[in-house]
């Protein structure tokens, strides 16, 4: 069998190209639905689920995500390959409306085959969460943020133009097997293994109107999405910018006030907090999730002369845990299993600012899910005219707070926390 076209046959490569696409388009379109069950399932309060369904999720979109990039780069190496080789005519070009048709389901399926795994994977690089995609693939993509609002975006054009597709594959299935159990032509033979010729009409359809149909088809498509309100952000993502400013409450004048039973000694600076964000960072399957607390309350007094017990100050900070945004895994992080944040809404951080080896360390303790915890977190600290800019980190083991299984299993034992403010002296 040739590798490449004529006008009667198809190639052994472009029929390659088509039943590889055919395999992965079959598979990787239920991987996407069980998947995504099993998510809305975990994610529902009232279904009991355990850390392997999480396991079992994350399985089954990596596939998904993984099968989704390579349609996306075989579609277009069929499309170059295409370009380059003989089209072999429809059989059934005699019949104008019924050709048309066919050849504008062909343009919609190799639009739909490079546009939904890209809109895929656009999401998936502009969002932070779980399931990653495997080797050789990368989790990010040049240009592309971290963005929920494009993520929200895109993930409503993958689903628009997932439909597309389906309803394209769906119909040109429906088309093959109609030359080949009605017609009973070669159209269907030609694309099976082995070397079958046949003779195309004499009358061909042109391409401008088939491909101008499917542009009408993926515009109806979106507007239809759009007038669904699929397109526009989240509620909650208008309020973004609200993230970074914390709540602040006004800190106590003495460390007598900040800490019940320490000697009294009048420290001159308690801070407000203009602005910060405080934030933490997991692994989960070997992927980076980014979080942010959008509520938080930091009460501070600083001195830069220590009193007579060495301390240079005094750090309260309030979290309100419901205000965690952590990718797509926010609602499991609320959990029993995690947060509980029914029982547990809030985290507390106390501590005493004295002098490190390398600067000022926060050294108390931090008490999540009614766990505390000795820690210490050193501090890089510039003050200048009444203004302070102050940025930390914390590494914490969340096993300590009883947070997720005893063992690592999908996330790792590590957790970060960061934050970053600037205050000024009152």
């Amino acid at each position: 069998m040739a590798m490449t076209n004529s006008s009667r046959t198809y190639g052994s490569v472009t029929k390659a190209f088509h039943w590889l696409t055919a395999l992965l388009i079959l598979s990787v379109i239920p991987l996407g639905i069980i998947a995504n069950d099993l998510a809305y399932a975990i994610k529902d309060p009232d279904i009991a689920t355990t850390d392997a369904d999480l396991t079992r999720a994350a399985f089954l979109f990596s596939l998904h995500k993984t099968f989704g990039v390579t349609i996306f780069f075989v579609a277009l190496l069929r499309i170059v390959w295409a370009l380059s080789q003989t089209k072999p005519g429809l059989l059934n070009g005699d019949k104008p409306l019924e050709a048309m048709a066919a050849e504008t389901v062909h343009w919609l399926l190799y639009g739909s085959l490079v546009l939904v795994p890209l809109t895929g994977w656009i999401h998936h690089a502009a969002t932070t969460g779980f399931a990653p995609i495997w080797w050789p693939f990368g989790q990010s993509l040049p240009f592309v943020p971290q963005d929920e609002t494009l993520a929200h975006q895109m993930a409503a054009l993958h689903y628009i133009l997932q439909w597309v597709l389906v309803a394209s594959v769906a119909l040109h299935i429906a088309g093959a097997l109609k030359h080949h159990v009605i017609d009973k032509d070669a159209t269907l033979r030609r694309m099976l293994p082995g070397q079958t010729a046949a003779e195309p009409a004499a009358r061909q359809p042109g391409h401008a109107i088939p491909f101008i149909a499917a542009l009408l088809v993926w515009g109806m498509a979106l507007s239809g999405g759009a007038a669904l309100g699929w397109l526009k952000p989240e509620v909650h993502q208008a309020d973004a910018v609200e993230v970074a400013t914390p709540k602040v409450e006004a800190a106590p004048e003495t460390v007598e006030d900040a800490a019940p039973g320490a000697p009294r000694a009048t420290l001159p600076n308690s801070w407000t907090v203009e602005s910060g964000s405080l934030g933490i960072s997991v692994i989960q399957l070997g992927s980076e999730i980014q979080g942010s607390f959008a509520d938080w309350t930091a009460d501070i007094i600083y001195s830069d002369t220590p009193d007579d017990t060495g301390r240079y100050g005094t750090v309260e900070v309030q979290i309100d845990i419901a205000s965690l945004t952590l990718g797509s895994v926010t609602s499991q992080a609320m959990g029993q299993d995690f947060f509980h944040v029914t029982d547990h809404p809030k985290a507390m951080f106390k501590a005493n600012i004295v002098d490190g080896e390398t600067g000022p360390v926060a050294t108390g303790t931090l008490t999540i899910k009614g766990a505390e915890v000795a820690v210490e977190m050193p501090i890089a600290l510039a003050v200048n005219e009444g203004t302070a800019d102050a940025s930390g980190t914390l590494v914490v083991d969340r096993r300590d707070f009883g947070i997720g299984a005893a063992g690592e299993g999908n996330i790792a034992a590590s957790v970060t926390i960061r934050f970053e403010l600037t205050a000024t002296a009152n």
